[in-house]
C-alpha cells in the first residue's frame, strides 16, 4: 500500500476482537518504532509491551474518564522517553508512536494512541505516576503515550484527501 493510502486509512481504533496479536506483528511494530527518526540518533525512549490481561485491566483507569479500550485491547505497547538522554525526547517519542501506529495498521491490525504526558489517572494522580506504579519503570524516564493494539472490532471511514483542511497550508507566508 502506497504510504499517503496508508494514511488515508488510517483510524483511531477503540474496540477489538478477543483476538491475540501475534508476537510477529508486535515484534515489526517495535521495529517500526525503533527505527523512528530521532535528534542526534539517541533514541531516548523504552518500550514495554505489555499483554498480560490482568496488568491491561489495571491500566485503564490511567486516565480520568477511563480508556476502556485497555479492558479489551490485547496489546498495549508503552512509550517512556528518558528525559536525560534528550531534550527533544517528547518529539522522539511522538515520532516512534506515529511510526508504530502506521505500522499497525499495515498489518491489518487497529490501534489507537492514548496520551499520558500532562494528563491525570481515575485517582487524581498524574497517569505517569499512575502506570509507573503499575509498570515499574525509572523516575528518570516520563510517560509519553501508550498504542494500544488488536484485531478491529470497529471500521471507520477513510479520510477524504479533497475533504482534507487545505487552508492550514500556507506558502512563503503564514
Amino acid at each position: 500500500m502506497e504510504l499517503l493510502e496508508l494514511m488515508r486509512t488510517r483510524r483511531s481504533i477503540r474496540s477489538y476482537k478477543d483476538e491475540k496479536v501475534s508476537e510477529e506483528d508486535i515484534t515489526k511494530i517495535v521495529q517500526a518504532g525503533i527505527l523512528s527518526a530521532s535528534g542526534k540518533a539517541i533514541r531516548p525512549w523504552e518500550f514495554i509491551v505489555v499483554t498480560d490481561k490482568d496488568v491491561l485491566l489495571k491500566m485503564a483507569d490511567c486516565r480520568a474518564g477511563s480508556v476502556k479500550m485497555l479492558k479489551e485491547a490485547p496489546c498495549a505497547i508503552v512509550v517512556v522517553g528518558n528525559e536525560d538522554a534528550s531534550d527533544v525526547w517528547t518529539e522522539d517519542c511522538s515520532a516512534a508512536m506515529s511510526n508504530m501506529h502506521l505500522m499497525a495498521h499495515a498489518l491489518g491490525l487497529g490501534s489507537c494512541w492514548v496520551q499520558g504526558r500532562l494528563r491525570k489517572a481515575e485517582d487524581g494522580r498524574d497517569t505517569e505516576a499512575f502506570v509507573r506504579d503499575i509498570l515499574g519503570y525509572p523516575e528518570n524516564y516520563k510517560l509519553q503515550a501508550i498504542l494500544t493494539v488488536g484485531v478491529p472490532n470497529e471500521e471507520k471511514a477513510p479520510y477524504e484527501l479533497d475533504k482534507l483542511p487545505m487552508e492550514k497550508v500556507h506558502k512563503e507566508k503564514f
